[in-house]
């Protein structure tokens, strides 16, 4: 059987599904899309209608611009690290040599750790007390002194995108690693044959079997990168002096530390929107690079 009855038949099975899309997502997401046009506070009365205000004052709002441009630096600075750490730790794990089962099941455990727990562990790392990098540090002479390293504006960015890199680059890792599997051995042996140093056998041969499979990897690590929230906020809380205050905390302290529900609404939708617009451009990257390749 095919045609109007299969399709019938499609989304009736499909039903269940999409309702309960529909009341986790789409709901939500309607109430969330009203609340933005009001003036409303998270504990009291609803609120009167606004229209735009809340969008043009957050648009145009100093903390909006300067959260903007931080979290477009920890995303830029953390992903394009894990893209790199992540491609030559893949490159390396690749190679035979005695062991490497067991160097590619430690290399899942960082990023297989709860995001709060890798948090917590870093913070005892960089404690300006009895911190593991200050004594490290110390020791051999490259600190005079320990520093509050998440304490200082300076060097609190750096710090989180150390831990953020730490915990992401193995995600990276294991999907250039699969693409690696991939790519013909005779290939490779033929352009070791021809003489191709280290480099030209990765650019011309290696890279354009994992390219596709690196621009997923970018994808994701970009999106989660830019809407970050938990390691930053078990960090430093967006401190200090809102150096480390990504979009994602300024929606939370908009809407619940402020409890300006109308305007903490309408500024989260704006970063739904940019999320958004940064997943659609990637998607159009990926299929054209996949198409390349082909």
């Amino acid at each position: 059987m095919s045609g109007p009855f299969m399709t019938t038949r499609a989304w009736l099975l499909m039903l269940p599904l999409l309702a309960v899309m529909v009341a986790v997502i789409g709901w939500p997401l309607v109430s969330t899309v009203g609340l933005s046009f009001t003036d409303a506070k998270l504990v009291g009365t609803s609120g009167s209608f606004v229209g735009f205000d809340n969008y043009a004052k957050m648009l145009s709002s100093s903390n909006f611009q300067r959260t903007l441009y931080t979290t477009a630096w920890f995303a830029i600075v953390s992903v394009t690290a894990e893209m790199i750490i992540g491609v030559l730790a893949a490159l390396l794990l690749n190679q035979e040599f005695h062991g490497r089962f067991v160097l590619r099941a430690l290399m899942i455990l960082p990023w297989a750790l709860p995001t709060v727990v890798n948090a917590t562990l870093w913070r005892l790392i960089y404690n300006p007390e009895y911190g593991a990098l200050n004594a490290a540090l110390t020791q051999i002479g490259v600190l005079d002194s320990y520093r509050s390293w998440l304490g200082e504006p300076a060097t609190a960015m750096t710090a989180l995108i150390v831990a953020d890199t730490w915990k992401n680059f193995p995600l990276v890792t294991l999907i250039a690693l699969a693409a690696l599997q991939a790519v013909p051995r005779d290939i490779k042996a033929a352009a070791l044959v021809d003489g191709a140093g280290p480099f030209a056998r990765f650019r011309f041969v290696t890279l354009p079997f994992i390219v596709g499979p690196l621009m997923v990897a970018l994808v994701l690590r970009t999106i989660e990168a830019f809407k970050v929230f938990d390691i930053i906020w078990v960090m430093t809380r967006g401190g200090p002096a809102n150096s480390t205050r990504t979009l994602s905390i300024l929606v939370y302290q908009e809407a619940f530390s402020f409890q300006r529900a109308g305007s903490g609404a309408s500024l989260a939708l704006i970063v739904t929107l940019l999320v958004s617009v940064l997943a659609a451009s990637y998607a159009v990257l990926v299929r054209k690079t996949a198409g390349s390749a082909r």
